[in-house]
């Protein structure tokens, strides 16, 4: 029998909350002998309905209208937690979610991480009514505090950083417990990898310059059109582009790849991610907060491409903050930057150490340790 059970509850909308989880269940399958955990996105516990709006319609609505975006952050960010329409989006978020309420009590945590405020939004009404008696956790996933994160019930928090958990303390009461552990990425971010033999097994030249180009899980931001302009770049390098999950924009890179043979190499889905970012001299990615935490894990210094207004701007702001990733505004900027960091190995190698020293490749165990009370608040 398990001496500990744990339940990591996610969200589909964007890929980096339910990477969060997936850290957090497979470093306690390689450190935590003995702990049970059963990772569950809630979006599979929905109706059709709530799924499309917290999903889909995330997605197209930030492609499309990020101007629109940024001003409901930052209105969702200074509402009322009491006014109207926030209790009425409460209300429709319980009478959705019926159902992940009745795989919790299935399973039968000892306690439980949410790695999106809407879990803990739910279960935060259950502890309140005394019909839930297990420890609820959040993990924030982003290097900035919006204001739906913030709720009564939970037995702590985890920060991305110092920053976020000071802030932490003046928003959220009574005081709770609140850790500056950073996200948590998978284990293998963390490793020591073998550049040669990488290269050798992704078809890269062995000392040839090596860019690597991210646009998240949904493979968001225009990638084909910002690998086109990279090619033009009149500097020897390898690009190597991954599309994600987006089959639409891997099947408009194939012709550019087979116009650049040997220099671009288009990739879908990869769980060599890791191996990847290893080659890389530096990687140009969107700033979600699980995408730059892997950087920063592994130590590699980011251009900062396609920034989502709102919480991906913050994040944007507190590595530039630190010296760990340039940021481009628009195709012409990108470009420059690029052959900035390629014609100045000094810079390259101070953004270097400047990213493996805010990283934390041991985030996830921190949080289980934490979780399972192997460590007391630092």
């Amino acid at each position: 029998m398990s001496e500990a059970k744990i339940l990591l509850l996610s969200v589909s909308a964007g890929a980096g909350h339910v990477r969060a989880a997936e850290a957090l269940r497979r470093c306690a399958e390689l450190q935590f002998p003995g702990v049970e955990t059963l990772h569950l996105d809630v979006m599979q516990y929905v109706t059709t309905a709530f799924r499309k709006i917290y999903t889909d319609w995330y997605v197209k609505f930030v492609s499309a209208s990020p101007t629109m975006w940024r001003l409901l952050y930052e209105i969702t960010d200074d509402a009322n937690p009491r006014g109207p329409l926030q209790r009425l989006r409460r209300i429709t978020e319980r009478l959705n979610t019926k159902a992940l309420l009745r795989a919790l009590k299935d399973f039968q945590p000892t306690a439980v991480v949410c790695t999106h405020f809407l879990p803990a939004e739910l279960l935060m009404h259950q502890i309140g009514r005394d019909q839930l008696n297990v420890p609820v956790w959040v993990q924030v996933t982003d290097f900035d505090l919006h204001r739906m994160w913030v709720m009564p019930n939970m037995a702590g928090y985890f920060a991305g950083n110092p920053e976020i958990a000071a802030r932490m303390r003046q928003v959220i009461a009574p005081p709770t417990q609140i850790h500056s552990t950073g996200i948590p990425v998978m284990p293998e971010f963390g490793a020591t990898s073998d550049q040669a033999l990488i290269r050798q097994r992704c078809g890269l030249e062995p000392a040839r310059p090596m860019v690597l180009l991210m646009g998240g899980g949904a493979g968001m931001g225009g990638l084909d059109d910002v690998a086109r302009a990279l090619l033009a770049i009149e500097r020897d390098f390898q690009l190597v582009v991954l599309a994600g999950k987006n089959q639409k924009t891997l099947d408009a890179l194939q012709p550019l790849a087979a116009q650049y043979p040997g220099r671009l190499i288009a990739l879908g889905f990869t769980s060599e991610v890791h191996c990847l970012m290893a080659c890389a001299s530096f990687v140009i990615t969107k700033p979600g907060g699980l995408s730059t935490s892997e950087c920063l894990a592994v130590g590699v210094p980011m251009i900062l491409n396609s920034p989502i207004p709102g919480q991906e701007e913050r994040n944007a702001d507190y590595l530039l903050e630190h010296g760990a990733a340039l940021k481009a505004a628009d195709e012409f900027a990108l470009t420059w930057r690029v052959r900035r960091l390629l014609g100045d190995p000094e810079l390259l190698e101070s953004m270097r150490r400047h990213a493996a020293a805010i990283g934390r490749p041991e985030a996830a165990r921190d949080v289980l340790r934490i979780v399972l009370g192997q460590r007391h608040e630092h």
